[in-house]
């Protein structure tokens, strides 16, 4: 990965039609995504994927069999696929939430959160993410999966992702609040904002934003 955040947990890839997404992903990297399991308290699912080390992307769109719209990133009024965030590994959330504050910069509370596994395990971690997104998905969000197995462990499909960047029209204040979490994107300006990461699979490097 060139100059890559080395806290980089995983990408978060929001798809409207969570099968027509991974079948989308799937064909433009020539590999195919697992399924990660269901989010039973926001309604959404998700399919993984492999990009080297201890990083993965996630697929995530509304659960096809659940009885609630999704409630996360944005799916809820998302129409196209859309790189809507990232995340950054921590080993001590509520530290790293209390200088994030002691920055300037408010990354939610943490809260515990779950998953079924497709096997039906209960999959426990901890994380710190604000809704909606702060700085439209370019500030990352914190997770701490403590003691529970990372889902790179589970033996992915592997990609790789190549590079990290984002865009937007006031560079200066997004760089504040990734200090104040303590992680490093390139970033430059542009008119409207954009996460981008380029990801070489089976069919060469391809960019998803």
């Amino acid at each position: 990965m060139t100059n890559v955040e080395p806290r980089l947990d995983h990408l978060v890839y929001g798809v409207p039609d969570l099968l027509a997404g991974v079948r989308a992903v799937a064909e433009l990297l020539g590999v195919d995504p697992v399924p990660g399991g269901r989010h039973p308290d926001n309604g959404t699912r998700n399919y993984l994927l492999g990009l080297g080390g201890r990083a993965y992307l996630e697929i995530i769109g509304p659960d096809p069999e659940a009885t609630r719209p999704p409630n996360a990133f944005g799916l809820a009024t998302l129409t196209v696929p859309r790189l809507v965030t990232w995340a950054i590994s921590t080993t001590g959330l509520d530290r790293a939430v209390a200088d994030a504050r002691a920055a300037g910069h408010d990354p939610g509370d943490a809260r515990p959160m779950s998953r079924r596994t497709p096997d039906g395990r209960l999959l426990e971690w901890r994380l710190a993410k604000r809704e909606p997104n702060p700085r439209h998905g370019l500030v990352p969000f914190l997770i701490d999966w403590g003691s529970a197995p990372h889902p790179v462990d589970s033996g992915l499909p592997q990609a790789r992702l190549l590079s990290l960047r984002a865009e937007h029209p006031d560079p200066e204040t997004v760089r504040a609040e990734l200090r104040a979490v303590g992680a490093h994107l390139d970033l430059t300006r542009s008119d409207a904002p954009a996460l981008r990461a380029e990801i070489e699979g089976a069919t060469g490097p391809v960019e998803l934003r």
